[in-house]
């Protein structure tokens, strides 16, 4: 049997396309195995899929000063040798690498073994950890045909969605909301992490958006606010994991952040959004590039953070419900394909 090693982490990101490669690579008689930080969300994600899953050191990979900085060359150092070693243990055919520092080891430890590797990119600017990792790569997908100005021998293939996002259930969503049918529904998500910006926004406007929505909003961890507990047509959570493809399912529109996966779900289930990318000042400025990308293409409304008000979030969510129907067409009319025989196909190829 063939055996694939997947790895991926330090943010859900960087490991649910990994996940939506699993049920078809296990299909076309695949086995597949991860290797991961020991502590990072990726172990708990795969160890729900009863994937064998292998922890390793890793270090942080910062652009920023931090003490860390001066003890994580040394984690990452210790992550490659266990990565090597544990690769001639496993002797897979391929390595998938979706991303996150993590994967600098495993990619490390891979090409010393003479292990074929494909690297997948999810924003248009490659990451740093896919930066240093590319000159080891035998292919490099990419998200977004942009990208190609960078990685001019990167294969375009699209970013994988989970089936499970497609086959949401409108029924349970709205049991899980307790909403009715009498007003559109509108969903807020800010993140995994949700996004205290966002948050502050659309509870100054609460008054006026439950009188023409019903609204769900994903709050963060230890985001919500017991004040909007009783409020009608609204319910917060921290969270949504396994209710987000039912709440995607009843949703109308949607406000939320630029990360590449989300928009691509977005894309897959033609649901008319305003992105709210993540600031410079808080990131590398990709999400920016991600929504200046689907706003082009007509996919996307897009309010930037600077921008952001309670007036102008108002205005935004009442021209995108107004367009809404534009916004579905121009999604309709992409060529997205299908994205994960895409990959896996290319996978297959490299191994022969």
């Amino acid at each position: 049997m063939k055996k694939i090693i997947l790895t991926g982490g330090g943010t859900a990101g960087h490991v649910t396309p990994n996940i939506a490669l699993i049920p078809r690579l296990q299909s076309l008689g695949w086995e597949v195995e991860y290797i991961g930080s020991k502590h990072g969300i990726e172990q708990r994600l795969i160890s729900e899929l009863h994937i064998p899953f292998y922890g390793i050191a890793s270090g942080k990979l910062r652009r920023y000063f931090d003490l860390q900085n001066f003890i994580d060359p040394f984690k990452i150092i210790k992550g490659v040798f266990d990565a090597y070693f544990l690769l001639r243990k496993i002797k897979p055919d391929i390595i998938f690498s979706k991303g996150g520092f993590v994967t600098v080891p495993v990619i490390l430890g891979a090409w010393a073994n003479g292990i074929p590797i494909i690297i997948h990119e999810s924003d248009i600017t490659p990451g740093l950890a896919n930066k240093i990792s590319i000159p080891f790569a035998t292919k490099i997908c990419v998200t977004f045909p942009e990208t190609l100005k960078y990685i001019p021998q990167a294969v375009f293939t699209g970013l994988p969605i989970r089936t499970e996002i497609l086959g949401g259930n409108a029924e349970r969503g709205r049991e899980f909301c307790g909403f009715k049918q009498e007003l559109p529904i509108l969903l807020v998500i800010g993140g995994s992490s949700g996004s205290e910006k966002i948050n502050l926004a659309v509870r100054k406007i609460l008054g006026q958006l439950i009188t023409k929505f019903q609204v769900i909003h994903g709050c963060g961890k230890d985001n919500t606010d017991r004040n909007f507990d009783d409020l009608p047509n609204y319910k917060q959570v921290e969270y949504l994991g396994a209710e987000l493809a039912d709440v995607l399912a009843i949703a109308d529109v949607i406000i939320s952040r630029a990360g590449a996966n989300s928009i691509f779900e977005f894309l897959a289930l033609k649901k008319p959004h305003l992105l709210i990318p993540l600031s410079k000042a808080a990131s590398r400025g990709d999400q920016i590039l991600n929504a200046q990308s689907f706003q082009h293409l007509g996919y996307s409304s897009v309010l930037s953070e600077e921008d952001l008000t309670s007036e102008s979030l108002w205005q935004a969510i009442n021209q995108l419900y107004d367009r809404r129907q534009e916004y579905i067409e121009a999604m309709t009319g992409s060529e997205i394909g299908d994205i994960i025989s895409r990959i896996t196909q290319l996978i297959e190829q490299v191994v022969g």
